[in-house]
C-alpha cells in the first residue's frame, strides 16, 4: 500500500512447512521465489531510498555470496527496534547493516484488584480493624471461603472454612491472603502499544519511576524509596520483604503501607514538575525551587500525612533528583528526530539496549542501539544479585523436598536476558556450582576461581546448561568460560556429598567409558546455525501425536555440547552425554526479567523448557520440581512454575484492564486473547478452565468477541474445548454457530451456557 512516498508492505514467510525457523536463521538456505521477489520489487520496482525490514540468514560476516547481502542490496536500512531486545537488534545490524534505532517499549501500570480480590481486599480491612473483637473468626471464614471461589487455593493451601482454628492461626493464614493479592496488585501490566514519536506523559511514567525508585544503587550512593521509609520505623527493607513473602501480616501490611507511600510520594513530585495538559517543563528549575525548603518538597508534603513522616530528607533530596533527571529521559521526544537524522545520512547518537530500571543508559530513547561488551559479563552486580536468586531457589527446593539440596538443576540461558542484566543468569550458574567470576583491571571476565566450601554453606550444584542460539551466537566466550567453571569443579578434591558436579561426572564417565572432563559435559544448545527446539511449533500447530515425539525433537536438535577443550571446533552432538546429565535432575528453573514478557506472552520459554523431557529421563520417572525467578522488581522471587502461570493468568488473561484494552483494538484484540488463552493452556488446562467464566459463558462478553473477530473467538472456542472438562456439549454447539457465522449462515448467536 502507498502513502505518497512511502509503501508499506507485509514481508512475505521466512520459513518453510516443517522447519518455519530455518530461512530465518540458516547460513546457506536460499530464500523463497516469494521473499526474494518482494525485495527486488521494493529495491527495482518502487525503487526506495531506504528500508525498514528484518533478513534471514546467519549473523555475523557477510560476503558478496551471502543471501541477506544481495537481498538488501544498496538500500539504507533505517530499522526502529525495541531498546529492551538489543540482541536481536544486533541481529539485525549484522545481516542487514541495519541502523536500529530505540524506541520505547509501552509503560506500564500496576494490576489493580478487580472483581473478587477487591472484595478479599476490603475483607482483610475488615479482619484487621475487628480481629479483636468477637467477630474476628467469623471473617477469617469469610476470607477463606471467598479466597477458595476465587481458587486462590491453587496457589497456596487453606483449611476448611468452619474448621476451629487457634487465634495465633488466624494472623498467619489471613497474612498468605493478603501477601497474594498485593502481589497481583503490585504487578506491572503493559499498557497498551508505543506509537513512535508520542513520548509518554508525566503521570503515565510514574509506575516506571516507583520501580526506578524501588533499587538502591549503591556505585551513586542512592538509597531506593522502600529502603529510606523502611528505615523510618527502624525495619530493613529486606526483612519486611522476607517477612511479607512468609505472610507475617504485620509485614505485608507495613510493605503495603511503604508501596502506597512511595507512589503517591512520587506522584507529589511529577505532578508539581507538569504544567495543566500533562506534559514535562524544565524538571531542574523545578527541582531546584523545591529542594531545600521543607515541607515545600512535594514527597514531604505527601509523606507528613503518613507514618513516615521522619524520613531521611537528604537520602530523600539525593533520590529525587536523580528521579528528576530519570524522568526528563524517559519523557524526551527523540525518537522521530533520530529517524530523521538517519534518513539523512546524519550521525545518530549510539547507546545501550536492554531494561531502562536497571540500566539509565538505555534512555533518553531515540539512540543507535549496541548490545554491550560481552567480555564484561558478568558484572559485580549481576554476581550479587545472582546469589540472592539461587539462595533463595535452594531454600525453596529444600523446603519442597523434604529439606535436601537438589543435586542437578536444569537451566536456561537466553541472549537477551543477559544482555539486559549484565548476565545474570550466567552468575547463577555461577553461583551453583560455587565459583565466582574474577574480572582484569580492564574489567574484562576471562577466568573465575572456586568459592571454598566453608563460604558456599552447602554442596555444589550440578547444572544442565540449555543455551538458546541468540545466546551461542553472541556469547561464545561466556560460553566457553562456562564450561571451563564446571570442568575445574568437577575436578576438586571434595567429598561427593559435597559436590554433585564430581559425583555425577564421575558416574557417567564410567558409564560412558570416557575422561573424567569429557563426562562433565554441561552445555547445550542447537547445532551451529541452528535455532530453537521446534516443540512451540509442533504444538500450537498440533502436528505431533504423544510426548515422545516431542521429547526426541528436543533432543535432536537441542544436544549439541560445546567444548572448551577443542576451540574452534564448533558444536558437537554428545547426545547420550546430554541425557545422563538431565536425568539426574531434581528441578528445572527459568527466569523472568521484564514485566513485559512473561510465559504466556511468547512461546520461548515453553520450548526451552526441558521438565517434561527430564521426567522421561529419570529412571524414578518423576516430574522435577519446576521453578520460575521473577527479577521484575526489587523483591526478587522464586516461585514453582504452576504458581507464574496462575499469577499470569490472574494478571492479564483474567483482568479486565488487559482483555479491556485489547477489546478496544478491534479485531487485533481479540487475537491477542486468543493467543494468550492458547499460550497459557499449553502450561496449566486448569488456568485455562478459568477464563471460561470471563470469555465464554458472560454472553455479553461472547457476543462482542463473536462479532469483531469471529475467527479468532472459533479458536478461542476450541481452546477451551481442548482444556475444559465440563459444559463439552454446550463448548461444542458453541463452536457449531461460530463456524456457521463464517461461513456466511446467518443465525443468531444464542446459546446459553451453564454457570
Amino acid at each position: 500500500m502507498n502513502y505518497g512516498n512511502v509503501f508499506i508492505g507485509v514481508q512475505p514467510t521466512f520459513g518453510y512447512e516443517g522447519d518455519p525457523m530455518r530461512l530465518l536463521f540458516s547460513k546457506s538456505a536460499s530464500p523463497h521465489h516469494g521473499f526474494a521477489a518482494y525485495h527486488t520489487f521494493v529495491e527495482k520496482i518502487f525503487q526506495a531510498d531506504a528500508v525498514t525490514l528484518f533478513m534471514p540468514g546467519k549473523q555475523v560476516g557477510m560476503s558478496d555470496a551471502c543471501y541477506p547481502d544481495s537481498l538488501i542490496g544498496n538500500i539504507p536500512n533505517i530499522y526502529c527496534y525495541a531498546a529492551n531486545n538489543p540482541s536481536e537488534a544486533t541481529v539485525g545490524k549484522r545481516r542487514s547493516y541495519a541502523n536500529t534505532i530505540s524506541y520505547l517499549t509501552p509503560l506500564a501500570e500496576n494490576v489493580g484488584l478487580y472483581k473478587g480480590l477487591k472484595q478479599l481486599s476490603e475483607l482483610i480491612s475488615s479482619y484487621q480493624s475487628l480481629k479483636d473483637t468477637g467477630r474476628g473468626p467469623q471473617i477469617v471464614s469469610s476470607i477463606i471461603s471467598t479466597a477458595k471461589q476465587l481458587i486462590l487455593t491453587r496457589m497456596f493451601p487453606l483449611p476448611e472454612e468452619r474448621m476451629e482454628l487457634p487465634p495465633n492461626e488466624h494472623d498467619l493464614i489471613v497474612g498468605k491472603v493478603y501477601a497474594k493479592i498485593m502481589e497481583i496488585e503490585s504487578r506491572l501490566l503493559p499498557c497498551g502499544l508505543h506509537v513512535i514519536g508520542e513520548p509518554p506523559s508525566a503521570i503515565e511514567a510514574v509506575a516506571t519511576l516507583v520501580n526506578i525508585a524501588s533499587l538502591d544503587r549503591p556505585e551513586d550512593e542512592i538509597y531506593s524509596l522502600p529502603n529510606i521509609l523502611a528505615q523510618t520505623v527502624g525495619r530493613n527493607i529486606e526483612d519486611v520483604y522476607r517477612g511479607s513473602d512468609k505472610g507475617i501480616l504485620a509485614d505485608v501490611e507495613l510493605l503495603r503501607q511503604i508501596t502506597e507511600a512511595s507512589r503517591g510520594a512520587i506522584t507529589a513530585f511529577v505532578e508539581r514538575t507538569t504544567n495543566s495538559k500533562g506534559q514535562v517543563v524544565d524538571v531542574t528549575n523545578k527541582l531546584s525551587t523545591m529542594l531545600g525548603f521543607g515541607l515545600s518538597e512535594p514527597w514531604v508534603q505527601h509523606l507528613s500525612k503518613t507514618k513516615f513522616i521522619r524520613a531521611d530528607r537528604e537520602k530523600l533530596r539525593t533520590l529525587f533528583t536523580f528521579l528528576g533527571e530519570c524522568l526528563k529521559l524517559i519523557v524526551a521526544d527523540n525518537e522521530l528526530g533520530s529517524l530523521k537524522l538517519a534518513l539523512e545520512g546524519s550521525y545518530v547518537e549510539p547507546g545501550p539496549g536492554g531494561d531502562p530500571i536497571h540500566n539509565l543508559k538505555v534512555l533518553p530513547t531515540g539512540k543507535s542501539i549496541h548490545a554491550l561488551d560481552p567480555q564484561t559479563m558478568p558484572t559485580i552486580a549481576a554476581m550479587k544479585s545472582a546469589k540472592i536468586v539461587v539462595d533463595r531457589l535452594l531454600e525453596r527446593q529444600k523446603v519442597d523436598n523434604g529439606g535436601k539440596y537438589p543435586e542437578t538443576i536444569a537451566l536456561v540461558l537466553r541472549g537477551t536476558d543477559n544482555i539486559k542484566t549484565n548476565g545474570e543468569s550466567l552468575a547463577q550458574v555461577l553461583w551453583m556450582i560455587g565459583v565466582r567470576s574474577v574480572a582484569d583491571t580492564f574489567g574484562r571476565v576471562n577466568r573465575v576461581e572456586p568459592v571454598s566450601l566453608e563460604e558456599l554453606g552447602r554442596p555444589r550444584i550440578d547444572v544442565v546448561v540449555n543455551c538458546s542460539g541468540v545466546f551461542r551466537d553472541l556469547f561464545i566466550n561466556q560460553t566457553n568460560l562456562l564450561d571451563r567453571a564446571v570442568k575445574m569443579v568437577a575436578e576438586l578434591d571434595e567429598p561427593e556429598e559435597m559436590n554433585y558436579v564430581r559425583k555425577h561426572a564421575q558416574e557417567q564417565a564410567q558409564e560412558l567409558g570416557v575422561s573424567l572432563r569429557e563426562a562433565t559435559t554441561r552445555v547445550f544448545s542447537n547445532a551451529s546455525g541452528s535455532y530453537s527446539s521446534n516443540v512451540n511449533l509442533a504444538v500450537e500447530n498440533a502436528s505431533w501425536t504423544d510426548e515422545k515425539q516431542l521429547q526426541d525433537m528436543y533432543l535432536s536438535r537441542k544436544s549439541f555440547a560445546f567444548d572448551s577443550d577443542a576451540p574452534g571446533a564448533g558444536m558437537r552432538e554428545q547426545r547420550k552425554t546430554f541425557e545422563l546429565a538431565l536425568a539426574t535432575a531434581d528441578a528445572t528453573f527459568q527466569n523472568l526479567d521484564s514485566s513485559e514478557i512473561s510465559l504466556t506472552d511468547v512461546s520461548h520459554y515453553f520450548d526451552s523448557d526441558p521438565t517434561k523431557l527430564v521426567q522421561g529421563l529419570r529412571k524414578d520417572e518423576r516430574a522435577p520440581s519446576s521453578y520460575i525467578a521473577d527479577t521484575t522488581t526489587a523483591n526478587a522471587q522464586v516461585r514453582t512454575l504452576s504458581e507464574t502461570v496462575r499469577l499470569d493468568a490472574r494478571t492479564k488473561l483474567l483482568n479486565p484492564k488487559w482483555y479491556e484494552g485489547m477489546m478496544k483494538s478491534g479485531y487485533e484484540g481479540v487475537r491477542e486473547i486468543e493467543k494468550r488463552l492458547t499460550k497459557t493452556v499449553v502450561w496449566s488446562a486448569k488456568s485455562g478452565q478459568e477464563a471460561n467464566a470471563t470469555f465464554i459463558e458472560d454472553e455479553a462478553m461472547r457476543k462482542r468477541l463473536m462479532d469483531t473477530n469471529p475467527n479468532s473467538f472459533r479458536k478461542l472456542v476450541q481452546t477451551c474445548l481442548e482444556a475444559s472438562e465440563e459444559n463439552l456439549e454446550k463448548l461444542r454447539e458453541l463452536y457449531s454457530e461460530v463456524e456457521d457465522k463464517i461461513e456466511g449462515i446467518d443465525r443468531w448467536l444464542d446459546i446459553e451456557m451453564e454457570s
